[in-house]
């Protein structure tokens, strides 16, 4: 769970920033360059980033492995054609964690500025708490997962988030205190399906795979599960209503779901 903890904690951050820059410009200010300034601190924050995983490549383990030929480079289209099964499997493993990391993040962002439901900065103020929670929850999610199994602990959140999608709708469709709601508790659901959504098939991967299959299978979650997710529950919540919205999150826990029963299907049969 040490990895997943980049998410909340960089929210942290990110949603600071754009708490103090709300609080401080007026709103011409902001639409005209103040809404570009945390990019620039997030690409900052990315140089230091690179450099911290060019260390975590050269240490001695990983000299050890390359030199002993147990990891190696690995081409992608060769990974696809040898694992494509757990790469597929992986990535929708985690689609709910991923889906709901945006449908708590950005979409609530979108909807109350919309319907003028409350100030922007008191739902910024909320998500910042939220992502402490969001924290707690993760470093949690180890020790359930310790108890239980990562794979058991994926499905048990993939049930709560398809429970807690059915009140979506009540929720965003309130006033402030049920939309704050409906944040804190995505927030807590988030932190204990995501701490360890990145390892739930990771070791099924061959050895000399693992370290790009775990990548490129993270990289395809973000992909299906949160890259379109704040414009399709958006677009769907316009057409259609907040129980779009529902449908679309209760989606992604039953994709979950199934990835994880096939895997232990494969699982018993090797």
């Amino acid at each position: 769970m040490m990895g997943q903890l980049g998410a909340p904690t960089g929210f942290v951050v990110a949603g600071s920033l754009f708490l103090f820059l709300n609080l401080s410009l007026d709103r011409g200010e902001f639409l005209e360059w103040g809404w570009r300034y945390p990019f620039y601190v997030a690409f900052a924050i990315n140089v230091v980033a690179l450099f911290a995983r060019l260390r975590l490549v050269v240490t001695h383990e990983y000299t050890q492995l390359l030199d002993e030929d147990e990891l190696e480079p690995i081409s992608t289209i060769e990974l696809i054609s040898k694992q494509d099964y757990n790469i597929f499997l992986g990535a929708f493993a985690a689609l709910a964690s991923f889906a709901l990391f945006h449908l708590v993040t950005v979409f609530p962002l979108s909807w109350v500025e919309l319907h003028r439901t409350q100030p922007i900065t008191d739902v910024l103020s909320v998500q910042v708490a939220g992502a402490f929670i969001g924290i707690l929850a993760t470093i949690a999610s180890g020790r359930i997962a310790d108890r239980i199994g990562r794979r058991t602990t994926l499905a048990s959140m993939a049930v709560l988030i398809g429970i807690y999608s059915l009140f979506a709708p009540l929720l965003m469709g309130g006033g402030p205190i049920e939309q704050d709601l409906f944040i804190l508790i995505g927030f807590g659901l988030l932190g204990l399906s995501y701490g360890q959504a990145a390892g739930a098939v990771t070791s099924n991967f061959e050895r000399r795979y693992r370290y790009t299959g775990a990548a490129l299978t993270t990289d395809f979650a973000w992909l299906f599960g949160a890259a379109f997710a704040p414009l399709v529950a958006l677009g769907l919540s316009a057409k259609f209503g907040l129980i779009a919205v529902s449908a679309y999150l209760m989606s992604g826990a039953l994709c979950t779901l199934l990835a994880l029963r096939i895997n232990r299907a494969l699982a018993s049969e090797e």
